[in-house]
C-alpha cells in the first residue's frame, strides 16, 4: 500500500522484445518481462538516489525519488494540461468545421486563424490523452541512466487494485 513517505515500484527486466509481421500481414509487437516489487521511502523534500537490484540478473539501478509534494503537485499539473488540450481540441474542431463549411465568394480566402485551429486540432488530438494517461500513471520514481549492459530494465509504478464488491456465483 503506497503512503505519504512510500512509493511501490516495480523493476521490470526485459527478458525478449519481438515484432513479428510485415509489409502485408499486420505487425504485432511481444514484450516479455519479469518483475520484482520494491518499497522506497520517499525523502521529507526534495529528491535522493536509491539502488534497486534486478532479481533476475542481479543489475544494481539507480533511481531517483521525489517528496510526496512534488509528485502529487506535478501529476496534477500534468492531467490539468491534458484536460486543458481537450478543451483546446473541441474549440479548435468546432472552430475549424464552422469556418471550413462556409462558401466563400471568389477570390477570398480562409481566415489564418482556420490554418492555426487545424494544426491546433491534430496537436491535441495526441497531446491530451499522453498529458491525462503520463500524470495519472506519475509515482515521482524515474530511473537514472543505467549503462549500456543494464538498460533492458523499467521502473514501472504498481497499481493497488482495490477490491470491490464481489458477486456471488
Amino acid at each position: 500500500m503506497n503512503t505519504a513517505g512510500t512509493a511501490e515500484v516495480a523493476v521490470r527486466h526485459i527478458l525478449s522484445d519481438k515484432v513479428a509481421g510485415g509489409f502485408l500481414t499486420p505487425r504485432t509487437r511481444t514484450i516479455t518481462w519479469t518483475d520484482a516489487h520494491y518499497v522506497v521511502k520517499r525523502p521529507p523534500s526534495g529528491k535522493h538516489t536509491v539502488e534497486l537490484t534486478c532479481t533476475e540478473c542481479s543489475a544494481s539501478l539507480l533511481a531517483e525519488v521525489r517528496d510526496h509534494a512534488f509528485t502529487r503537485t506535478f501529476a496534477t499539473v500534468l492531467r490539468i494540461i491534458g484536460v486543458v488540450c481537450a478543451v483546446v481540441f473541441f474549440a479548435a474542431l468546432a472552430y475549424a468545421f464552422h469556418e471550413g463549411g462556409k462558401t466563400l465568394p471568389e477570390g477570398q480566402s480562409l481566415p489564418a486563424l482556420f490554418s492555426v485551429s487545424v494544426i491546433a486540432v491534430f496537436v491535441t488530438f495526441v497531446a491530451a490523452p499522453t498529458f491525462y494517461v503520463h500524470g495519472r500513471n506519475y509515482n515521482g520514481v524515474s530511473m537514472l541512466d543505467a549503462p549500456k549492459p543494464r538498460r533492458r530494465h523499467q521502473i514501472r509504478p504498481v497499481r493497488v487494485v482495490r477490491p470491490g464488491p464481489r458477486t456471488p456465483r
